[in-house]
Parts: C-alpha cells; structure tokens; sequence
C-alpha cells in the first residue's frame, strides 16, 4: 500500500505514488523546503531533497516587469514579454475588449508560448478558443498535474461506465491512486 510521505521515503516510492498537494506542502514545512508554486514545482523539489538532501530554492520571477507593465497603458498593440503576468491590470484591459474575459488556462499558456506576439493576438486566440468550445467534440486539454480530473474525464468516456454516477468514478479513482504506479484510468480496471 501506499507510504507515509516521510524524509526516508526512496525517491522512487515518492515518484510512484500520487500525493496531494498539501501533502507535499506538509512535507515541505516539516523539512525547512519552500511549499510555494506549482504541484510540479513542489515535487521536484522535494525529489532533490531526496536524491541528495539539497534544498533547492524556488524560481522567484522578476518584478520588474510587472510594475512596469502597471504603469504603462495597455493597448491591443501591447507585446507580450518574456514573465508576462497574468495580473489584475491585464485582466481589467481585456474586459473593456472581452467583457467575459477571464484568465483560462488556454490562454495563460497562450501568454507563455507566443512572447513577441501582441494584445491582438490574444483577443484572437480568445475567440477562437471560443469557438472551439462550441463544438460538441471539444474537450478541453487537463494538464499532467491534474490527475484526478483527467482520471474521472476517462472513466466517464469509457461506454462500460454510461450511467454510472460520479461517486462511483471517485471509488475508482480512490482505489487507484493509493497504489504505485501510475494513475491514469484503464477501461475495464478493477481493484479489489
């Protein structure tokens, strides 16, 4: 069965087990180990403190570049800068183009991986990504980290599970996710 999130764990238990992120959170403060960011973030830092007792500080992101974008008025001819941030200010500017704007994943990566492009082509990737959604085929993409939601999306799409309920979808994902391994769903799993 599953271990206890301890400083004796073997890396490889660590890695092959699925740990929630206030448990990894948990396990951070009890070793003097940053608990800020990301599940991803926070694990790998956790997996260097067990391969090798280092304590790795997180990635602190400029400011710079967020007062400065503050401070200057925002146009649909805004660039988008390497650490953009997806702040307040930003948010306010698209409503007066967008007035249902809000920060989706879809566009946030859309900020990460288009730096040099502008304000335009994000008001476009918005209606686009709008568009899409319209489709009765759309799925929207779950990141790694998301595990259970991606879990509970495949075990409905599996025609062996029509009209089942989500309380049954999370008995599976309750009994996978104690076990090593990984934790996506399989069609016809079953753990007894």
């Amino acid at each position: 069965m599953r271990p206890s999130l301890t400083k004796d764990i073997s890396v490889d238990h660590f890695k092959n087990f699925y740990w929630l992120k206030e448990e990894l959170q948990s396990f951070c403060r009890e070793n003097g180990i940053s608990a800020s960011g990301s599940k991803m973030e926070i694990s790998n830092r956790i997996e260097t403190f067990l391969q090798t007792g280092e304590i790795k500080k997180p990635i602190r992101k400029s400011n710079v570049h967020t007062k400065s974008l503050q401070q200057m008025n925002l146009s649909l001819d805004t660039v988008i800068l390497e650490n953009h941030r997806c702040s307040q200010h930003v948010r306010a500017f698209f409503k007066t183009v967008i007035p249902n704007f809000h920060f989706s994943t879809y566009i946030q990566n859309y900020f990460k991986n288009n730096i040099g492009k502008t304000y335009r082509d994000v008001v476009e990737a918005w209606y686009k990504e709008e568009e899409r959604k319209k489709d009765p085929s759309y799925k929207k993409k779950i990141a790694p980290q998301f595990e259970y939601n991606q879990f509970i999306r495949d075990f409905f799409a599996d025609s062996n599970n029509q009209g089942k309920s989500r309380e049954e979808a999370i008995v599976e994902w309750n009994k996978i996710k104690v076990l090593p391994g990984s934790n996506k769903y399989k069609p016809h799993y079953n753990v007894e």
